[in-house]
């Protein structure tokens, strides 16, 4: 897929490997490509925030400093800076004049317009992939439930959360439309944003049993795959209820994401 900013990327964030070959049903697969090139600076820094904002590591309203950015991941200003634009074009941060870049802090009416897109779009890929899909695409999505389930056993929120978004991408994938696989990298860091502040009670994004119960209504068909998406995107919009606290330094944040600089010149 194009990623968003215009470089062609694969899956998990950040990395190379993101969408790991998952085939296609009803359309054709993909072709599996071959060994992605390394990620950029920018995409480095890109790929980190847009990885914080999915596990809820980074508040809803936080403030994106160039300076401490820029230390944090050991990049010059100018990597930072190309890195917030993209992240502004593709709509998922907001740059202020003359005030620098904050993480959006979306509210409840937001919700109403989020989760409707979303049903939209996921509600049709449910219908198509009920009673399609084969046994290793099941088993794939078990799998990710499943490890869904045991970061959130351990306290793991932030894995809880990536996982549950990529149950959902896994889904995307399968249905091989490219063009609602990035509508949902879209909507996917705006519902955590929402789930972060409103959410009743905290926790994961999704409830990892109720994925198990999507992926047994995907088996059975797609009246029942679709009603059950619908289900399951109306629970979580119906949790959202309050606000809640966040906050905490940008190099803490960042701090599971930042790998060793590339070699000067090596951004391009």
């Amino acid at each position: 897929m194009r990623e968003r900013g215009g470089a062609t990327r694969a899956d998990p964030r950040p990395g190379a490997a993101r969408d790991a070959a998952v085939t296609a049903a009803p359309a054709p697969a993909e072709p599996v490509a071959s060994a992605a090139p390394p990620a950029t600076a920018t995409q480095r820094v890109y790929e980190g925030i847009y990885r914080a904002m999915l596990e809820h590591r980074l508040a809803p309203g936080a403030r994106l400093r160039e300076e401490e950015l820029a230390a944090t991941f050991g990049v010059s200003r100018t990597v930072v800076r190309q890195a917030l634009q993209r992240l502004a074009q593709d709509g998922l941060i907001e740059l202020l004049h003359n005030r620098g870049a904050r993480v959006p802090q979306p509210g409840l009416d937001d919700a109403a317009h989020v989760f409707e897109a979303r049903r939209v779009v996921e509600c049709e890929i449910a219908r198509r992939l009920g009673g399609r899909l084969d046994a290793a695409q099941l088993a794939t999505l078990r799998e990710l439930a499943t490890a869904e389930a045991l970061a959130d056993a351990a306290g793991d929120r932030g894995a809880a959360v990536r996982l549950s978004g990529e149950f959902h991408r896994a889904l995307a994938r399968m249905h091989g439309n490219p063009v609602f696989l990035r509508l949902l990298d879209g909507l996917l860091p705006t519902t955590s944003m929402l789930m972060a502040v409103y959410k009743r009670g905290g926790g994961a994004a999704c409830v990892a049993h109720r994925h198990v119960d999507l992926i047994d209504a995907l088996a059975r068909g797609a009246p029942a795959a679709a009603a059950e998406m619908r289900r399951h995107l109306q629970e979580l919009e119906r949790s959202l209820t309050r606000p809640g606290p966040g906050g905490g330094a940008l190099r803490d944040v960042f701090a599971p994401y930042r790998e060793v600089p590339a070699p000067d010149g090596a951004d391009g």
